[in-house]
């Protein structure tokens, strides 16, 4: 059995890889009286007065929405929000083991924007936080910037922000290890997709270098009249030549290639075009947009990908529960821009000089350190901008 036929039957095994479990013993009448009528009745009076005790009273302070409409699932785009369930489980469970953060999922059947907002603003006084999940772009930067508007929780599109993190993470280390200077930097990104973008803002506001982007049409170009908004607006900050043509032509004499596209689209020869020892990050999944050990032949002298076959898996995983674990421990107002680029930094703090090798520069999932300095990091930062409410 490959590994999809091992998923189908573990997930038929299970029914389900979450579930509700309470906290609170119930075996007999005085317990009942507790937990539910009458007793309950006298936290429901204490948060009807006082707004900020449903976090004290309530699992609330701890659990996370994990929402998705299903439009941009994995690989798979939009299978909708049935078909998106197992992912969404997924992510739950991944926050619990990594963080002890709960998680809920939660599915919505609309593709309209305002819908999925209302939708979620209506529940989420029943959460601490909101974490996005496989929406499509550009709808997703518009839902999640009226959310932020509407909601008192943090707000999180981890397609986008995580994806962000965890990459500026990795180079951060891996510029390291290849004796490159911050600022200096010529990136290119290819996939201009809510991932991609969300990369290069936070790699500009870090100040990693310049960056090109390319989508499916060709390199962006600020005022091109055929780009949505997100785009025309990441264009104003990119391509400071105003270079045109395709990826390829990008590549010549760069430093860094991040792939956030297809498969298999990014040849041995662009990469040889490259600065010497470029580094090579090949993060769409199954297939990355260069397999590694080509990448390698060609000269790169870091890979990474998405993928947990080969070294330097970079995974959302390493983000998103520490994320949350920090905002939620300080009942943040929200999650940051400054936050995001701390959370870069623990988590590339993780692997010492003495550490740091080609096949090393990012800490593994299974590291127990990494969500708590994510968190500490996180939370520390809600502290010094003065949006921690605890």
């Amino acid at each position: 059995m490959d590994v999809y036929q091992k998923a189908l039957q573990l997930h038929k095994d299970l029914a389900g890889k979450i579930e509700v479990v309470s906290r609170a013993e119930i075996n007999e009448a005085s317990d009942l009286a507790l937990a539910y009528s009458p007793g309950v009745a006298e936290p429901c009076r204490a948060i009807a007065a006082d707004y900020d005790l449903s976090f004290q009273l309530t699992r609330r302070h701890n659990l996370v929405a994990v929402v998705t409409n299903g439009s941009a699932v994995l690989g798979l785009g939009d299978i909708g929000p049935a078909a998106a369930m197992p992912v969404m489980e997924g992510k739950c469970a991944l926050f619990k083991r990594f963080a002890d953060v709960d998680a809920f999922p939660i599915c919505i059947d609309s593709h309209d924007v305002d819908e999925i907002v209302h939708n979620i603003a209506l529940i989420a006084k029943s959460f601490g936080g909101i974490n996005l999940e496989d929406i499509a772009a550009p709808a997703c930067f518009e839902i999640e910037a009226k959310l932020k508007e509407v909601c008192d929780i943090p707000i999180f599109h981890d397609d986008q922000h995580g994806t962000a993190i965890v990459t500026a993470a990795a180079l951060y280390n891996a510029m390291k290890l290849t004796n490159r200077k911050m600022g200096d930097l010529k990136i290119v990104i290819n996939g201009a997709g809510a991932a991609g973008i969300a990369i290069a803002r936070l790699l500009l506001q870090m100040k990693f270098g310049t960056i090109v982007m390319a989508d499916r049409s060709g390199l962006i170009v600020a005022g091109d009249d055929h780009l949505d908004p997100a785009k025309a607006e990441i264009a104003q900050l990119t391509n400071p030549d105003h270079l045109r043509g395709s990826v390829a032509d990008a590549l010549v004499g760069a430093d860094v290639l991040i792939g956030v596209s297809g498969p298999l689209c990014i040849s041995q020869e662009m990469v040889a075009s490259m600065k010497a020892d470029p580094l090579i990050f090949a993060m769409a999944n199954p297939t990355p947009e260069i397999m590694p050990e080509d990448a390698i032949a060609a000269g790169a002298a870091v890979v990474g990908t998405g993928r947990s076959d080969y070294p330097n898996q970079i995974n959302n995983v390493l983000v998103f529960p520490g994320i949350f674990k920090g905002a939620l421990s300080v009942r943040a107002k929200e999650i940051t821009d400054l936050m995001k680029e701390r959370a870069a930094l623990a988590i590339a703090s993780l692997v010492s000089e003495e550490e740091l090798t080609a096949d090393h520069i990012i800490p593994s999932a299974f590291d127990e350190r990494v969500a708590e300095v994510v968190a500490k990091a996180v939370a520390d930062c809600a502290v010094e901008e003065g949006i921690a409410r605890v």
